[in-house]
């Protein structure tokens, strides 16, 4: 069950991460080239919102079974003092859960705003923050807090 749950975890992530792109993308076209807020542009900021919180619900249920994360619950002074330990339990969890909550704000925001102009920048502000957390949350090859390889 947990690697059938990680194999849907690490496909969605991609696709949450490609659409925050495209959203950015578009929005950013759309605002500064002053474009009216297309069906597309609306179905871009529905699908990002539905796929993250389907990667939302997918990361809770690895969380709640991983081993590093029962491990660094069962022995919090050791699992403080090691970053490698508390990255994923504290930080990884945290930045992205913060990153889901910001895309859903932005979401909700550029849905409620009249004016197009308006709707493309609530989206490049807040889905572009959250795509800086979840750079910030990945466990890069080079991070000193939990350098993991690119391919297992």
């Amino acid at each position: 069950m947990f690697e059938l749950l990680t194999f849907y975890h690490n496909s969605v992530r991609w696709l949450v991460c490609i659409l925050l792109i495209v959203a950015l993308v578009r929005a950013g076209r759309g605002y500064w080239a002053d474009l009216p807020f297309t069906r597309t542009d609306n179905l871009v900021r529905y699908w990002t919102g539905g796929v993250a919180h389907v990667q939302l619900l997918l990361g809770m249920l690895l969380y709640f079974q991983s081993p590093l994360v029962r491990y660094f619950f069962a022995h919090q002074k050791e699992g403080i003092q090691q970053m490698s330990l508390y990255f994923f339990p504290l930080l990884h969890g945290g930045l992205m859960l913060l990153a889901i909550v910001l895309i859903t704000i932005g979401s909700a925001l550029a849905k409620r705003q009249v004016d197009d102009l308006k709707r493309f920048k609530s989206i490049l502000v807040w889905f572009g923050l959250a795509l800086l957390l979840i750079v910030i949350a990945v466990p890069w090859p080079f991070s000193p807090l939990a350098a993991r390889p690119y391919f297992r």
